[in-house]
């Protein structure tokens, strides 16, 4: 037998394993579910610069995840070429959000899933992601987190400003603290008891203070 009718014997046969129609909704199917991953990633995106690129790169893992799916239970030595061909793939790309994890293994899993046949729930299932993330992604404290830094010229001004902003946070936590000849500098992580933020200009007047600063930011919230 040569290689020429291995070929038609094997190719056409398992080409007819999965018809047209079939891929053609799988793979719909995959573009409509991306789709929506997309929009749920863009709604819950918190960062600081949106990468639309990473938006589209969802919507094609899940086709590409269908369409090597459909492949694989087409044809019992393709898969096993396939699984050799992918051990050899190396990505590089640094992930800069956790949260960017769950929507790359969701994007795959539903393509997936949807080239498996279970469509219910590839759907229903990303339809229930969704709304987790949509209701928890977003969700933030009534009580914002601030970094207040403070500089010193001593121990004394230290204490002092210590004890001012205690009387004015409900929760105070020193985060960093850095002494140099002549000058202490202290990081703290407060919550306001309200959004008034007077009493920075009181620490700032303070004997033995050289200066105040109030900024708010997206840290790890004090437990």
């Amino acid at each position: 037998m040569s290689f020429s009718d291995i070929f038609k014997s094997g190719y056409l046969e398992n080409i007819s394993a999965v018809s047209i129609p079939e891929m053609a909704v799988a793979l719909l199917l995959a573009l409509g579910v991306g789709l929506f991953i997309f929009l749920v990633y863009k709604k819950t995106y918190s960062g600081v610069m949106y990468s639309t690129s990473f938006g589209v790169t969802l919507i094609a893992l899940t086709m590409i995840a269908t369409l090597v799916i459909l492949a694989v239970t087409s044809n019992v030595v393709l898969s096993l070429g396939m699984v050799g061909a992918l051990s050899i793939v190396r990505f590089r790309t640094a992930i800069k959000e956790p949260l960017d994890i769950a929507f790359l293994f969701w994007a795959i899993a539903a393509g997936i899933v949807l080239a498996a046949g279970m469509i219910p729930l590839a759907v229903i299932g990303s339809c229930l992601i969704g709304i987790v993330l949509l209701l928890f992604v977003n969700r933030k404290s009534h009580v914002r987190p601030y970094i207040m830094v403070i500089r010193a010229e001593n121990h004394e001004g230290e204490v002092r400003a210590m004890e001012n902003v205690k009387k004015h946070v409900k929760r105070m936590c020193l985060k960093g603290k850095s002494v140099s000849k002549g000058e202490v500098e202290l990081n703290l992580e407060i919550r306001l008891m309200n959004e008034n933020t007077d009493f920075v200009n009181e620490v700032n007047e303070l004997e033995g203070v050289k200066s105040c600063v109030l900024v708010t930011y997206n840290g790890e919230y004090m437990g």
